[in-house]
């Protein structure tokens, strides 16, 4: 399969506050690279500067963006165009601290095009349309946790290098479509599934925490990884899990095994990957950081 990758680069306009020895020889070279600039894709950012660089932020999409050293000069940081993100321009701000303690700021734009989603039409138990009352009380407790996991934001990178998929197996096009159960429209698909037999082990898509080990109502027995500055994994229907909250994973540590659990039609693997809250498309993450 051919992947586009987008590139650009735009004129130095900077800023420099606090004292620079070589402020007439700063500037910033950014970049990006991502399968597109679409809801649901995750944006590699480049940051090259041409002076000694201490730290790279960014802030867009009213969040900020951290950055990590891949080279001498060169940082790189995640960016997710979140599932409902309207099409338009907007701006990325990086801010970039020398060495020396000064500030250099540039603006850097995006434009992100729009893009449909197919509906999707899927026969479940009733009790997983229509749920009983008797565990309503559940759901909402249980939707409000993983909001709060999601929303929280690490001081430091937990992940290293690219990511990879947690089973071998073929991933359908999934992500962003909205899903009919039973007749009912629900919400869009944020995840991606992946087809595998059941009790295959699920591995690590890169290392992190467990923050959840659980058994969910929709999603059954569930992993929740914490890759740090905002980025999890969420590994869902497992027939059972094989970690502990609290337990640290490296890349490739199995985590659970392929199930049918909660609402499903059958085994496989839904893995969701959050970014700073954005709802993004696993397999562009895996894109992203493969370049």
């Amino acid at each position: 399969m051919m992947i586009r990758i987008l590139v650009f680069v735009v004129g130095t306009t900077i800023f420099v506050h606090g004292h620079l020895n070589q402020t007439s020889e700063a500037s910033l070279t950014i970049s990006h690279q991502a399968r597109s600039l679409q809801p649901g894709e995750v944006v590699l950012l480049n940051v090259v500067a041409s002076v000694p660089t201490e730290t790279v932020t960014a802030h867009a999409f009213d969040t900020t963006v951290y950055f990590f050293e891949a080279g001498q000069k060169r940082w790189q940081g995640l960016l997710g165009i979140d599932l409902k993100k309207k099409a338009g321009r907007y701006e990325i701000d990086v801010e970039l601290t020398t060495t020396e303690g000064a500030s250099l700021r540039q603006s850097y734009p995006i434009t992100v095009s729009p893009k449909d989603f197919p509906t999707r039409h899927l026969k479940v138990a009733s009790n997983f349309v229509t749920p009983p009352e008797s565990v309503l009380e559940r759901i909402r407790d249980e939707t409000k946790q993983v909001a709060q996991i999601f929303g929280a934001t690490g001081p430091q990178r937990l992940w290293e290098g690219p990511f990879e998929a947690p089973v071998p197996g073929s991933a359908t096009s999934s992500f962003g479509r909205r899903s009919v159960f039973n007749g009912q429209p629900r919400n869009p698909h944020t995840g991606t599934d992946f087809r595998a037999a059941k009790n295959t082990p699920v591995k690590a898509p890169n290392s992190g925490v467990v923050v959840l080990s659980s058994e969910l109502y929709f999603s059954g027995n569930t992993v929740i990884l914490n890759h740090g500055w905002g980025l999890y994994s969420y590994l869902a229907h497992l027939s059972r899990t094989a970690v502990k909250e609290g337990e640290s994973v490296a890349i490739g540590d199995i985590v659970g095994y392929v199930g049918a659990t909660g609402r499903v039609t059958g085994p496989h693997l839904h893995w969701t990957v959050r970014l700073n809250e954005a709802r993004v498309d696993p397999l562009s993450l895996i894109t992203a950081l493969s370049y």
